[in-house]
């Protein structure tokens, strides 16, 4: 059984006040003790009210549990028995968590004192958006946009992510430039705010994901059922960034890769899949060779994803999604990044996506 620890943190506000809608940070950790210890101060110190505070932790043994229990008396506690990653481990502790919205934070992330209540104002405004992400910049620089969602999440004509403030491993400085609240294609699973109802609604994250691009996934389903993703660049919060899986690693390439093909097989529609998967496999054969010399672990992860993702048409088609529905898809590039930034050189966003 997993095991749930309440506190008097999660009370309600008295019946004298307006009642604000309950937001639930939930921080899923493993073996994160030295981010847990730098980071929960930040977020205890949200000004937001009406706010529970959660680490949900996915069976580590670098001593976290006991670590918050200890210093952070005040902050709930979910205990997983085995970690299945980030996907599976969030669906085990968000069916305990009872709140109007969860916020899905990264331990590695360091938040502002008053980055909930800009986009809890944008959701409570709009009940079409399903989820928000604000503004994300790097710790260790924060000037910088930071890769893992800057200023929302989009996606290209081949299944190729992006960012407003990132593309590929070129992060633009903030300037300004992505200031205003928009919807896009996907918000980051470092900081995703959503409405905890749509969040079990659409099954949440899929487990086979085990971690990366899941959120990604998630963001797709919601728009096909008529629901909005957006950013929200009035709350701000700084991250480390490869906390668990660092840049390079094989291991994250190769669920990079073989996530993203799933994600694709589930979400297009049939004849769109018939003919882009293909694309999409000749790039990523493209990208496969090219990282012989420089990085050979890169090679055999891509060529294991191609393999697996294989496998999971025959285990899985029965999860393949109906024909996509008649929807308005916000954030998609119908165009090839990778031709965008590797033929014709151009590195930011805004030269990529040229909007009205």
């Amino acid at each position: 059984m997993n095991e749930l620890r309440r506190n008097d943190v999660g009370a309600q506000p008295n019946a004298g006040f307006i009642k604000k809608p309950q937001v639930a940070i939930v921080i899923l950790n493993w073996n994160g003790i030295g981010f847990l210890e730098k980071f929960i101060p930040s977020v205890l110190q949200s000004t937001y009210t009406n706010k529970r505070v959660i680490v949900a932790d996915n069976n580590s043994d670098d001593g976290s549990v006991n670590y918050v229990r200890k210093h952070f008396p005040e902050v709930e506690i979910i205990v997983n028995p085995e970690n299945k990653g980030f996907a599976a481990g969030y669906n085990q502790a968000l069916k305990q968590v009872k709140s109007d919205y969860y916020v899905l934070l990264n331990s590695d992330v360091e938040v502002t004192d008053t980055w909930i209540e800009p986009v809890i104002d944008l959701m409570e405004k709009n009940i079409n958006i399903a989820a928000c992400q604000p503004k994300i910049l790097s710790y260790d620089n924060k000037e910088m946009f930071e890769y893992a969602g800057a200023s929302g999440g989009w996606i290209d004509n081949f299944g190729y992510p992006l960012t407003r403030g990132r593309v590929f491993d070129t992060c633009e400085k903030d300037e300004g430039q992505y200031d205003d609240a928009q919807p896009c294609f996907w918000a980051s699973g470092a900081a995703m705010f959503v409405r905890a109802k749509l969040f079990h609604a659409e099954g949440g994250f899929d487990d086979y994901f085990f971690a990366h691009q899941e959120e990604i996934d998630l963001c797709w389903r919601l728009q096909k059922s008529g629901y909005k993703i957006y950013v929200q660049p009035l709350s701000v919060v700084y991250h480390v960034g490869g906390g668990t899986l660092p840049k390079g690693n094989s291991r994250k390439t190769y669920l990079n890769y073989r996530n993203n093909m799933i994600m694709m097989h589930k979400n297009l529609s049939f004849f769109a899949a018939l003919w882009k998967l293909p694309v999409r496999f000749l790039l990523n054969a493209v990208v496969a060779v090219g990282s012989l010399r420089s990085s050979p672990g890169d090679f055999l992860a891509i060529a294991r994803a191609h393999r697996h993702y294989v496998g999971w048409i025959f285990r899985h088609q029965k999860r393949r999604q109906s024909m996509q529905k008649n929807r308005k898809i916000e954030g998609w590039y119908n165009g090839s990044v990778v031709w965008d930034y590797f033929m014709l050189g151009r590195r930011s966003f805004s030269e990529i996506v040229r909007r009205k």
